[in-house]
């Protein structure tokens, strides 16, 4: 992977971290980018993959070591995100099992909880998802209509969700629903499906999106589903909504960094192309226009690229709030679909050609503006701090 923004490496990018890079770029190399296709296709990674991942030490890398993780930091999430969407394979929603899933067990599981679910979601065995959306409840989170009622030493789950990501293949689901739907926010609960042990759940249809085919978007349903009351994530029922506020600025930075490698590959590709493509007797490279389009992309892809370093560095040292988090979300999610559309436009009429990456990366790059919270809703988060 060429560095075309020249950025100086952040301060937490340690000896550590660069081993790591490299023993997860060969591996996506290896096992990845050869069947990227194939998996665009089947709108599925293969299953195995996981397990492969597991046996290399690229699931959970930020988790404790006690309970079967790496052992490392949010620094390690940031890197496999960059040469996930650096390599193109971006399609495979591993870092949404391993740092938007995970965490909600890391943080607020109980210890019996983390010894259970936390060493086989490290090993691949478990595949994790999240299902808050609902046909009727996107970012109002409050308006979800799903629900838990506590049965004895069981909660009944009902309800369908929808937008899932890793849904046609997680069997590790986080699902969000009302324990007392006349409470609003105060009524929200998390729970665990382990979807190979319980009646009642099915999939629906992996959805046929625009953009992002490799990953398994698809619709989920719990009709009378019979959950074990150690499902509850944590102790308590009620503590759903500050869970989710608590670990959203960390998957709106992940949705950045994602935008921001995609971002860099595309710079990447169009400088490689502009270079060789030779129009009127010339490189495309050598005129003007092309030379002051690339200038505009890559000043700001430098600006943003400053901007995630500095992000991922407030995390790491617990100051990330969900107002910088929001900044980041929007506007590098906003950025990557102007880079990506302008980088296009240089490639002519073979941009707009399946088989040639910057078509894909237009058509993945659009939902960016829309999953995690849509973009709109991230500006009036930022106005409440004004």
């Amino acid at each position: 992977m060429n560095d075309v923004l020249k950025v100086e490496s952040p301060p937490y990018m340690t000896e550590d971290l660069e081993i790591f890079r490299d023993a997860l770029t060969k591996f996506l190399e290896r096992e990845c980018v050869p069947h990227a296709e194939r998996w665009n296709k089947e709108k599925m990674v293969d299953r195995e993959l996981w397990s492969k991942a597991g046996q290399m030490g690229l699931l959970l890398p930020s988790a404790p070591e006690e309970y079967g993780g790496g052992g490392g930091s949010y620094a390690h999430e940031a890197v496999l995100i960059d040469c996930l969407g650096r390599l193109g394979v971006d399609g495979w929603g591993v870092s949404l099992h391993n740092a938007i899933v995970a965490p909600y067990i890391i943080h607020y599981g109980t210890e019996e909880q983390k010894q259970e679910w936390l060493p086989k979601l490290a090993s691949g065995e478990l595949v994790g998802a999240i299902a808050m959306t609902e046909p009727g409840a996107g970012s109002d989170l409050q308006g979800i209509k799903s629900t838990a009622r506590l049965d004895g030493n069981h909660y009944v789950l009902n309800g369908q969700k929808t937008f899932i990501t890793n849904g046609g293949s997680a069997n590790f689901i986080i699902v969000v629903a009302k324990t007392d739907p006349k409470a609003g926010a105060k009524g929200t609960s998390l729970f665990v499906v382990e979807a190979d042990q319980v009646d009642g759940f099915r999939r629906g249809r992996v959805l046929d999106k625009i953009g992002q085919h490799a990953n398994d978007t698809a619709e989920l349903f719990f009709d009378e589903v019979r959950l074990p009351t150690t499902s509850l994530i944590g102790t308590e029922e009620g503590q759903g909504f500050y869970q989710l506020m608590q670990e959203l600025p960390q998957e709106r930075l992940n949705i950045a960094l994602q935008a921001m490698a995609t971002i860099e590959r595309a710079l990447e590709v169009t400088l490689d192309y502009v270079k060789e493509r030779k129009a009127f007797g010339q490189r495309v490279i050598d005129f003007q226009n092309t030379q002051f389009k690339l200038s505009e992309c890559k000043t700001e892809a430098t600006v943003a690229k400053v901007f995630c370093n500095y992000c991922v560095e407030q995390h790491l040292a617990g100051k990330l709030d969900a107002t910088q988090a929001s900044m980041a979300k929007y506007w590098l999610t906003d950025l990557q679909c102007k880079i990506v559309d302008e980088c296009l436009q240089l490639h002519g009429g073979y941009g707009y050609m399946n088989e040639y990456p910057m078509a894909q990366m237009y058509r993945d790059s659009r939902v960016q503006r829309i999953y995690g919270g849509t973009n709109e809703i991230m500006k009036l988060l930022i106005a409440r701090s004004l």
